[in-house]
């Protein structure tokens, strides 16, 4: 009988510790989330000393360059022409809500003032100032939400030692306890004293995953510090517990063309996903590759449709300042967000499944169906459409569109439409 009571004790211990370490999330940060995926469209920027090189921000790791050859970048970086207004206000002429920057890279250099390494902006370059902060301080100024982009992988730091075999969870010649304690000590730095920051963006897991990186510990950290913070892990595998939202790099949720997603089952939490807006993370001198107008608007109407928010990126160049050809850019979907961001902002995806022609957003009692491919046939046929449609408009223009409701799906006749060159939005209104 003792030892019955003695295993049901030790089975109801289990059960209660096991219970202990499972994420619930507050309510501050279930309506962190919520305001996450009605944003709907972000900036994310790649800038450290790695664009001095001009060449992405794996060029120490590409070119091989000797950790302490590399460490001379920060001798002569000091952009000086750098100005945390002029980035906000880039943002928000794109209809950006919130902005994801690097506050530090696999190269290890912290891009913001920190006391847990002398290799920061602040302390090892000329320039001495902390852009981080000012970026954070107009980010608030302007209701633009921040979010920092943390490597967890790192290329020079002895205790990392990148290279190592992972011997029972760590590295065999590192020091994996001081490393933990070295990412706590600076997230602790850009929750604590940041303001504005509402999201961290982990990256790197994916280089060790044999490893214990004792997530548990450092997402405890972070909702501790400040439970509206959200975080998501770029680890390309399901969702961890606590996290809470999933990204996906370089593709759109449920696809895998990059080689990233295999294991990124679709969970339940906010989604995300990323795209460069030419084809490199940091500044690229030979990179012309410039995605249009219509690219980005599509991705983003695609991201929409697939309940994702866009994460689009930018690499700065080393002086501080914005590649022109990325303004133009952008100023031009800022207008179309303008005249059409109703059909994406606070909307959610999923609720049909994308089709052939295009995808379909919601909000309240409203569908936007948004036609990238308009069929050759004159209609486009939404289906699956619940309760009953009481008027089909043209977003554009507000003029009424033809249409026939039947068990499986709605016609709308587009034979009298002028098909947009980016998106035919029409807007479909329920009861």
């Amino acid at each position: 009988m003792l030892k019955k009571l003695t295993l049901i004790f030790l089975l109801l211990y289990c059960a209660l510790a096991n219970a202990q370490t499972t994420y619930t999330p507050t309510a501050d940060n279930l309506e962190t989330r919520q305001h996450f995926q009605d944003m709907k469209f972000g900036l994310f920027i790649h800038w450290g000393i790695y664009s001095e090189m001009g060449a992405g921000e794996w060029v120490m790791h590409d070119r091989n360059i000797p950790y302490n050859n590399y460490k001379r970048l920060a001798d002569f970086f000091n952009p000086q022409s750098f100005n945390a207004k002029e980035w906000v206000q880039f943002a928000k002429r794109a209809g950006m809500k919130y902005i994801t920057i690097t506050s530090r890279h696999h190269d290890g250099f912290s891009m913001f003032g920190t006391k847990a390494s002398p290799y920061n902006i602040v302390d090892a370059t000329p320039y001495h100032k902390d852009p981080l902060m000012e970026l954070a301080q107009e980010c608030q100024k302007e209701g633009i939400e921040l979010h920092f982009y943390y490597s967890l992988l790192d290329w020079g730091r002895p205790d990392y030692a990148f290279g190592s075999p992972i011997v029972n969870g760590a590295p065999a010649n590192g020091d994996w306890d001081s490393y933990i304690k070295f990412m706590k000590d600076q997230l602790t730095e850009l929750i604590t004293k940041y303001p504005a920051v509402k999201g961290i963006w982990f990256d790197g897991y994916w280089e060790r995953t044999n490893a214990n990186w004792r997530l548990d510990e450092i997402y405890g950290l972070i909702h501790k510090l400040n439970p509206t913070v959200i975080i998501g892990n770029n680890h390309h595998e399901a969702v961890k517990d606590g996290e809470d939202f999933q990204m996906f790099e370089k593709d759109l949720p449920g696809g895998n063309t990059t080689g990233f997603s295999g294991k990124s089952k679709i969970g339940e939490l906010p989604l995300e996903t990323c795209e460069t807006i030419n084809n490199s993370w940091g500044f690229n001198i030979n990179d012309r590759s410039y995605k249009s107008v219509k690219q980005i608007v599509q991705y983003l109407v695609n991201a929409a449709g697939h309940n994702a928010n866009f994460l689009l990126n930018i690499g700065p160049m080393p002086n501080g300042k914005i590649q022109p050809e990325f303004a133009d850019t952008l100023v031009l979907v800022g207008n179309w967000m303008q005249k059409n961001g109703e059909s994406i902002y606070g909307t959610r995806g999923n609720v049909i499944a994308p089709q052939q022609w295009g995808v379909v957003t919601s909000k309240n009692n409203t569908l936007y169906a948004h036609v990238l491919n308009m069929p050759q046939q004159p209609y486009v046929f939404v289906p699956s459409v619940k309760g009953k449609v009481t008027k089909v408009t043209l977003l554009s223009d507000g003029r009424s569109i033809k249409y026939r409701q039947l068990p499986e799906g709605v016609f709308v006749y587009t034979d009298n439409l002028k098909p947009d060159a980016i998106d035919t939005i029409i807007e479909l209104t329920t009861n």
